[in-house]
């Protein structure tokens, strides 16, 4: 860019008509594991695609090299740092990179400003990428001190891609002093702010670490209205020790409202229901009370919302608060026909910023388009609200992906933003399809499914859940079994069911698994005795999952019919193995009498024990229920679509609310 195009970007900027939508920030803890995610301080380059433009195509990753010391640069402020002389660092990040094919793909927006301030003269290489990840260097400036402004257009951006800028300390020390991208005001839909809906239960210490950031964070002022956390719980937000100090910095912007358990979808719903009857705010964003927010990314939120052609979902990403540079994915969709959630094709989830930087990892640079967000992080204007309701009464599970995909048939589409993203604890080390979570994660997906299936009789959901059950019942899971058939027992009584439950079905979820020893967890290792196997494994080798599908084949058949075999006294009270829970499969399982098992999370260990009884009673009615559910598809979907609009409305959430209250001395 000439020096006559930089001032008249720069006169323009005077004139107003320009609004600031991203703005570089710098972490202010000093956590070395968040760094990668704000500065780049490697060689990075783009690595090799084998079969180039094709989204499934094969990775060649380099590993970069770290060019700049920790001694070279110092972070001085929130949106400010300083580079000792020849020093050069790389704005080329998750968290300082400009996602430039999502502003293009979403808004009517044309260009882009960035404007950068220095202390000093210094080297400004602005870059961009393409959907194939390939870096292409912009303009090369010789930078003076102050504040200095280039226009970059999007029109190249329309399958992926990236903007951003390194700064090299060419002539002495310089100081980064702020740097923001801008937008013409003039393609804003609306001007809006958003109030902020909390869900928690019996997490108050995170809750009230989260209130303390949002209030200390003097950019969320101009976009945040109310503060709303719904207390589920008995261990309450306003009991925290510094919890007056919380609420004193969000300023009288903090609502506290305590009801019963309602689970995520009741929690979010009374969010949703207070930020509607308030009439405030363009947005209603959800989170999660174990987050760990960027604040900066919900400025990007609901600036982004504004700008968007018609009113959209904004989701932020998930980091693992265990391992801060990870992503827990990209962009997630719902196989339609398999209903079932999982990652775009093409991207890869836990993705490790500190290993591999945005600038040498091609597949970040393609935009990817979502069917929805999870609510660890989601913004949802309040024309959503209007225009399909509320969460479905599901307590938890299906609820974020459903209302995206309800959404969606509305013309409300759903985007998960990068840059805009939380820190999340992460469930990779759990399995909540054998806890009392197995209930609503086989309710709510066929609810899901009737509601949203373009297939006839549900596609694949039908064979595949009754495949499930039997995976189950090989691996000797009976508790998951049991809630998995309640699951689909209430599903077929109809939608009245839904609301009537939803405060209540949990405690009858965990007294029905509680029955079952496979649902007993000790956290003693040596609660149970020392194995014994009363045959050794066939040719000394442990069972492993078949890969010949004959072979698959004749493994579960051979697996189901020894669970037609009496079992051993001795085993009952003597394990033959111990599992690791990676390994407790049912191919592993179901030739074993009973084993010890440890939990997915590797805090206890269970004893699972082979049962013919509860095997054949537990298929005849898996099957019979599936036969039930297939037969009746058509006239369970035409019921619970026609009842959606009600069991999703304000009104009806409202007299949940109202038969759930708590009252303030309970």
């Amino acid at each position: 860019m000439t020096a006559v195009a930089a001032a008249a970007s720069a006169a323009a900027s005077e004139t107003g008509d320009m609004r600031i939508v991203h703005r570089v920030v710098l972490p202010t803890d000093s956590d070395p594991d968040t760094f990668p995610l704000y500065v780049d301080l490697t060689n990075a380059r783009p690595g090799r695609e084998e079969e180039v433009g094709s989204p499934e195509a094969a990775v060649l990753e380099v590993t970069p090299i770290q060019t700049v010391s920790d001694e070279e640069i110092e972070i001085t402020g929130r949106r400010s740092i300083r580079l000792e002389d020849r020093a050069r660092v790389s704005f080329s990040t998750y968290f300082n990179a400009f996602p430039a094919a999502y502003w293009r793909r979403w808004t009517d927006v044309d260009k882009v400003r960035l404007e950068v301030e220095l202390s000093g003269p210094a080297t400004l290489v602005i870059y961009k990428s393409n959907a194939r990840g390939r870096t292409q260097r912009v303009e090369l400036v010789a930078a003076e001190a102050g504040r200095a402004s280039y226009d970059l257009p999007l029109s190249p951006f329309g399958d992926g891609g990236w903007y951003w800028f390194d700064l090299h300390a060419t002539e002495g020390a310089v100081e980064l002093l702020a740097a923001e991208w801008s937008v013409a005001e003039r393609f804003a839909r609306t001007r809006g702010t958003a109030s902020i809906a909390i869900t928690t239960f019996n997490r108050p210490d995170y809750c009230v670490a989260q209130l303390h950031q949002l209030g200390r964070d003097e950019g969320l002022r101009e976009v945040i209205d109310t503060v709303y956390v719904v207390d589920q719980g008995n261990q309450l937000v306003s009991d925290e020790p510094d919890f007056v100090e919380a609420e004193a910095g969000l300023d009288g912007r903090l609502s506290l409202i305590r009801q019963g358990n309602l689970g995520g979808s009741g929690g979010f719903s009374r969010g949703m229901s207070e930020t509607l009857d308030a009439g405030a705010s363009s947005y209603v964003l959800l989170l999660d009370d174990d987050v760990v927010s960027e604040p900066e990314g919900i400025f990007r939120a609901v600036t982004f919302g504004d700008f968007c052609r018609r009113p959209t979902i904004v989701g932020g990403h998930m980091f693992s608060m265990y391992d801060k540079a990870a992503l827990h994915a990209f962009g997630e969709r719902i196989n339609p026909y398999t209903f079932w959630w999982g990652e775009i094709p093409g991207t890869k989830g836990e993705h490790d910023f500190g290993h591999r930087p945005l600038r040498s990892t091609p597949w970040l640079h393609r935009r990817v388009d979502v069917d929805y967000n999870g609510w660890w992080m989601c913004l949802i204007p309040v024309e959503a609200l209007r225009a399909v309701g509320l969460s479905l009464p599901v307590f938890i599970k299906w609820d974020d992906s459903e209302f995206c995909l309800r959404a969606g048939d509305a013309g409300i589409p759903t985007v998960s933003l990068p840059g805009a993203a939380v820190w999340h604890v992460p469930w990779l080390d759990k399995d909540d399809s054998i806890d009392w979570q197995a209930y609503y994660h086989q309710r709510n997906r066929w609810l899901a499914a009737l509601l949203h299936s373009p297939y006839r009789n549900g596609g694949a959901l039908p064979r595949l859940s009754f495949a499930a059950d039997v995976k189950h019942l090989l691996s000797l899971q009976y508790s998951a079994v049991e809630l998995r058939l309640k699951a689909l027992e209430d599903l077929l009584e109809g939608p009245e069911h839904l609301h009537a439950t939803i405060g209540t079905q949990l405690g009858e979820v965990r007294r029905m698994r509680a029955e079952h020893v496979d649902a007993v967890v000790t956290k003693d290792p040596a609660a149970y005795p020392i194995t014994r196997r009363h045959r050794p494994p066939s040719k000394g080798r442990l069972p492993h999952r078949p890969t010949n599908p004959v072979v698959f084949a004749l493994s579960a058949a051979t697996g189901a019919l020894r669970q037609m075999r009496s079992v051993r006294p001795d085993a009952l009270e003597i394990p033959e193995e111990r599992v690791a829970a990676a390994a407790a499969k049912w191919w592993r399982l179901s030739h074993l009498d009973s084993a010890v098992v440890t939990s997915a999370d590797g805090t206890g260990v269970s004893m699972y024990i082979r049962d013919p009884q509860t095997f054949r009673t537990y298929l005849g009615r898996s099957l019979a229920l599936h036969r039930k559910a297939l037969s009746r598809w058509n006239q369970l979907q035409k019921r619970y679509r026609e009842a959606m609009p009600e069991f999703t409305s304000p009104e009806q959430w409202r007299d949940t609310f109202a038969a759930n209250a708590v009252d303030a001395d309970e």
